[in-house]
């Protein structure tokens, strides 16, 4: 049986040198007229437009639908210029990781991200890494993190006609709502701490294991295979 690997994008696959949260003020800028104050906003782990929203209350700015399309919509216009212009970098291990899965007949690898498609793809295709991922689920489909587990279940069940088993779906990602997220489907779950939680406060969350970064690639492997 196939197992089927979902990856978090940003402190997971890549760091953008916060692009995106650069493009995210940039947008709010521009349509209202005042750079917003992200202290109180929560972004690790949250998706796209849980964050808009977040930002647009923070400002008293109601949250409407067309309020936050508006705002993604800006940001999505910004992003390609903020990663150009930011230092970023493939996390460790990554390449050889995605590079060796991808060659194993009984692996499936697909993205669980709070990013939307079109911002995901836009990240990913500038560190030439978009090409592993042929479906996932999206901050399009649910602004609610635990929501999107699902819809990346049934992409996979359409796309390669296997109904994938909660005890081979492996979760990654670096915050407590990955964990949270792989958790909410029954999959199994991996924490990595290249992002903004260290291994001990990821470990506090119970994934099925959490490493300081992904270097090890026989180390990840095991996990895995187990």
């Amino acid at each position: 049986m196939k197992k089927l690997i979902l990856w978090d994008i940003d402190g997971t696959l890549i760091r953008t040198n916060r692009a995106g949260i650069a493009a995210l003020v940039r947008a709010f800028a521009q349509i209202h007229g005042r750079e917003p104050d992200m202290a109180h906003v929560e972004v690790a782990g949250r998706t796209d437009r849980f964050i808009i929203r977040r930002m647009l209350e923070e400002h008293r700015v109601e949250p409407t639908p067309e309020a936050v399309h508006a705002v993604l919509e800006g940001y999505l216009q910004l992003l390609q210029s903020e990663i150009q212009s930011r230092p970023g970098r493939v996390l460790p291990g990554i390449l050889e990781l995605l590079e060796t899965l991808h060659h194993r007949t009984d692996i499936v690898q697909g993205l669980l991200t709070g990013n939307v498609q079109r911002g995901a793809r836009i990240k990913l295709e500038h560190y030439r890494v978009w090409h592993y991922f042929q479906f996932g689920a999206f901050g399009d489909d649910s602004a609610l993190r635990n929501d999107l587990g699902p819809h990346a279940l049934r992409r996979a069940r359409e796309r390669h006609e296997i109904e994938f088993v909660p005890d081979r779906v492996f979760v990654i990602g670096d915050t407590p709502h990955d964990v949270e997220c792989g958790k909410a489907i029954g999959a199994r779950t991996i924490g990595v701490a290249t992002g903004t939680y260290t291994v001990e406060q990821l470990a506090a969350h119970t994934p099925t294991a959490a490493f300081q970064d992904f270097s090890d690639t026989a180390a990840f492997l095991r996990v895995i295979d187990a």
